[in-house]
């Protein structure tokens, strides 16, 4: 089989084609035969070697994918051999990818593989976000940066739940696949014009896809007792911690690989029963063919996303 195996950490680069052995699947193991794979920003800085902890070289980048299944061990069951799925949490750059049982999720009907794709991490990111904030109907919700793979994905799910979103996004063309998904789309500094559309009140909780750069800002725009979940940040920031005293407001930190598994097995099936009632549909910006890895990882930490980045295998 064809995977991507990076031997040394470093740039885009790295990462290149080899032929490999395809794998057997022993005790508790599922044989996916991948037609996409998930291009997510934490790839980026695993084969970067900006990340803690590093998996041992060499290794086949990726967690999320989607295609039908190949083989399955003994004493697996709800899975048979053909049938469409998308995993999470297993080696993805690969036409082959070796799975736990507990990763391996039925794709209904309509959805491609490419959107199978997307699931993994962003759209179980965005549901472990909404929960971990409590959101419900009929709160009101900033998803700040929401043009890309989480962003849509926590768009998409909160407006499922009846939850009003406002969302922003650096481009117009991002603003429009965000009213399109129906969010009130803003640039990044605009969601108190937007505030404005909902009687001035705060924010029951805003999703922040750029700590670094938001964060301190954020903490004002609360609801009293709302929450801000960290989904991403590159760096350190400054805030002033009387905004959260103000608003008796709460600041979380969200890492999917920290979600309890028996958690994350009941998020992955509200999303299969999203997917199934079709108010779940991924949006994909663009796929690459597993040769062009090096390309897909470039245009994951490029800006201006316009929902998700997959490998076509």
């Amino acid at each position: 089989m064809k995977a991507i195996v990076v031997r040394n950490f470093g740039g885009p680069e790295v990462l290149q084609v080899e032929e490999m052995a395809v794998p057997t699947p022993g005790p508790g193991q599922v044989l996916v035969r991948l037609h996409a794979a998930g291009v997510n920003p934490v790839e980026t800085y695993i084969r970067s070697g900006a990340y803690d902890p590093l998996p041992d070289l060499p290794y086949t980048p990726g967690g999320d994918g989607a295609g039908v299944v190949a083989a399955v061990s003994a004493g697996i069951g709800g899975l048979r051999e053909g049938q469409r799925v998308y995993v999470a949490g297993c080696p993805s750059y690969a036409e082959y990818a070796l799975c736990p049982g507990g990763g391996v999720h039925a794709l209904p009907d309509g959805v491609s593989f490419a959107q199978g794709a997307a699931l993994g991490v962003p759209y179980a990111t965005a549901l472990a976000a909404i929960d971990m904030a409590g959101l419900q109907a009929g709160d009101l919700v900033l998803v700040h940066g929401g043009s890309g793979g989480v962003g849509t994905a926590a768009v998409q799910i909160c407006r499922g739940l009846g939850i009003d979103v406002v969302a922003t996004a650096s481009t117009e063309g991002g603003r429009r696949m965000l009213e399109d998904l129906g969010a009130v789309a803003v640039p990044h500094a605009g969601y108190a014009e937007a505030r404005a559309r909902f009687g001035g009140r705060g924010f029951d909780a805003i999703l922040e896809m750029a700590a670094d750069r938001n964060l301190g800002e954020d903490l004002g725009q609360l609801a009293p007792g709302g929450t801000v979940v960290v989904i991403g940040s590159r760096g350190p920031v400054q805030v002033n911690p009387r905004d959260l005293m103000r608003c008796s407001g709460r600041l979380r930190g969200l890492l999917l690989f920290q979600v309890p598994p028996q958690t994350l097995r009941r998020i992955h099936l509200r999303l299969v029963a999203g997917l199934a009632a079709g108010w779940l549909r991924p949006v994909i910006a663009k796929s690459f063919p597993l040769a062009e890895a090096a390309k897909a990882h470039e245009a994951v930490m490029a800006p201006g996303a316009l929902g998700k980045i997959v490998l076509e295998i």
